[in-house]
């Protein structure tokens, strides 16, 4: 059995993830890819009233069930299908829907904490920071917030400001220590992100 290369990708909110990731995934056309989001793996809160969900800060390590997430990722590499939960935004809490994920050659990793917790760290052949400059990643949370979830300017900058900011310079930021390489400005780095599809080739066939 070959063994399961895992890429993680971690970076601020705004910071360009998405758009590495997706062009890392289309360099890897044909080959044995699957992409798990963190974001899939906020904690159960259905044991809380939506008062109390509704307090929730999902820019804390603490929110995502990590111990799920390394189970799966467990899971996978030796090859079992795994039910990877689904999250419901509108009632704060997992959702009953989940996603069957089959065993790949590569799996990637995307979130803000992937690389926030060392046993899930200790997972990964590869990991990424994505590093983009505060000012970009307020912006295109700006742009997002608005025209995707109908968010108004004021309440957007305050969030940022009270918790988006603090919990990026306490708990992301240091992570940019672990990662192997760090593509700075995101999916517009080509260079940064033929090397990396370069990489995680190599890996895959010299794993096969």
């Amino acid at each position: 059995m070959s063994k399961t290369t895992i890429i993680g990708i971690a970076g601020g909110s705004g910071s360009g993830k998405t758009s590495v990731t997706s062009k890392i995934l289309k360099n890897l056309e044909g080959y044995s890819v699957a992409l798990i989001e963190q974001d899939y793996y906020y904690k159960d809160q259905s044991h809380l009233s939506f008062e109390e969900r509704l307090k929730t800060n999902y820019d804390h390590p603490l929110a995502f069930d990590n111990d799920l997430l390394i189970q799966n990722l467990l899971d996978l590499r030796d090859g079992k299908t795994v039910k990877v939960p689904t999250y419901d935004y509108t009632m704060h809490t997992r959702s009953e829907k989940t996603i069957t994920f089959e065993p790949k050659d590569v799996i990637i990793v995307e979130g803000i904490f992937a690389l926030e917790n060392e046993a899930l760290r200790d997972l990964m052949d590869v990991k990424i920071y994505v590093d983009t400059d505060a000012d970009l990643r307020i912006l295109r949370r700006l742009v997002r917030d608005i025209e995707e979830r109908g968010r108004t300017m004021e309440s957007v900058i305050s969030q940022y400001l009270s918790v988006v900011r603090p919990m990026h310079n306490q708990f992301i930021e240091p992570t940019k220590r672990y990662a192997d390489i760090i593509i700075p400005e995101g999916g517009s780095n080509t260079v940064a992100i033929d090397i990396m599809t370069t990489k995680i080739q190599s890996l895959v066939n010299t794993n096969q």
